[in-house]
């Protein structure tokens, strides 16, 4: 018998011969679908949605139970590409995209070029409330207190009993990864940082604060609008991304960190 094939954890938009791949990582009780609109209006990257279990095509996968255990499925089961390469990620994917950051330097791997991180305060700022944690909410409860947080949880998904279940599986795994984890303290990376924000989301000074976790040059850009501002001025954000984009290196002139 043939052993069962690996998760599916990518999905790969148009191939953009010479440029980089830029891996994306959605927000929690998101799909890699959210970031392949994105491949048709970004010619500067070849562009890789990371698919978590529990949602899209790996839906029925069980999810994983801590940050620690995502990161070490995501390391042992991917092959990142031998070329440069760049990460982004928004709200949890932004700490899912440090994450496996800092796991490919402990494991002597390639680092990517440049780290794009969006809606998502320095990890050192503990800002969740594990008190009172969302993903021991009944379902209801759970849509309806994210919904009220942060938004982004459609209407259609809001009214229909069979959407909600859809979802929700992903979204309280997503939120048992985020209100479980702790940030422990490292070498900061050699990685050039780029913080996206909305300015009624996070106060600028907690997007400041990733300075702490570079060694290389931190840019911060804030946007009008809340937590999902990228989907207020996609053309706006796109723009953004592709000049944090100019300096990842043609493959010839990679400098391995």
């Amino acid at each position: 018998m043939s052993a069962a094939p690996p998760p599916r954890w990518l999905i790969a938009g148009p191939p953009r011969p010479g440029a980089p791949t830029l891996y994306c990582f959605a927000h929690g009780g998101g799909s890699a679908t959210e970031y392949l609109r994105w491949a048709r209006d970004m010619p500067q990257a070849t562009l890789q949605a990371v698919q978590l279990p529990g949602r899209g095509s790996r839906y029925g996968e069980p999810m994983f139970p801590s940050m620690e255990a995502l990161v070490a499925a995501f390391l042992a089961e991917v092959e990142l590409t031998p070329g440069p390469f760049a990460f982004f990620g928004h709200s949890l994917g932004s700490l899912i995209a440090y994450e496996i950051t800092r796991g490919l330097r402990a494991a002597g791997r390639p680092l990517p070029d440049r780290l794009v991180l969006s809606g998502y305060p320095a990890p050192h700022h503990r800002h969740v409330r594990v008190d009172d944690p969302l993903h021991h909410l009944p379902d209801d409860d759970l849509i309806e207190r994210v919904a009220k947080i942060h938004g982004g949880i459609p209407q259609e998904v809001l009214d229909s009993a069979e959407l909600r279940e859809l979802v929700v599986g992903a979204l309280r795994d997503d939120y048992r990864v985020l209100e479980t984890y702790t940030w422990r303290a490292q070498d900061p990376l050699p990685v050039p940082v780029t913080v996206f924000g909305g300015e009624a989301d996070h106060a600028r000074e907690e997007l400041d604060a990733w300075q702490q976790h570079t060694t290389r040059p931190l840019t911060v850009r804030q946007f009008p609008g809340g937590h999902f501002y990228l989907r207020e001025n996609p053309d706006a954000v796109l723009h953004a991304l592709a000049q944090a984009l100019r300096d990842v290196p043609a493959p010839q002139d990679r400098t391995a960190y």
